[in-house]
């Protein structure tokens, strides 16, 4: 199984940044897609960005203009640059990446990383 393994998270003051990684275990080349999901305490988990394998990405309203997402595929990992965080942003962040194969779609996650906008 595909190992995901998220860094970056941390507490930052409303209206700053923060930069966060999924390294993969394996060639993240060919897998159809990766994003990053998240979710608050008492809430439901939501879709945050997605990247294609050829680089086409999508954004929640909620973030257009202020995460990106994007791929390296030399290092094998995928990153999320997160700016103008408010403090609904607070959630733990999880990378996904799903795989299509002849019995349907497969998906992987990471165990999640913490990201807390207070002062």
């Amino acid at each position: 199984q595909l190992q995901l393994v998220e860094s970056g998270g941390g507490l930052v003051q409303p209206g700053g940044s923060l930069r966060l990684s999924c390294a993969s275990s394996a060639s993240i080349v060919n897998i159809n897609t990766m994003g990053w999901y998240r979710q608050a305490p008492g809430n439901e988990r939501e879709l945050v960005a997605t990247i294609t394998r050829g680089g086409t990405t999508y954004y929640a309203n909620s973030v257009k203009g202020r995460f990106t997402i994007s791929r390296d595929n030399d290092k094998n990992t995928i990153s999320l640059q997160m700016n103008s965080l408010k403090p609904e942003d607070t959630a733990v962040y999880y990378c996904n990446a799903k795989r299509s194969s002849w019995s349907g779609i497969m998906n992987d996650w990471g165990q999640g990383t913490q990201v807390t906008v207070a002062s």
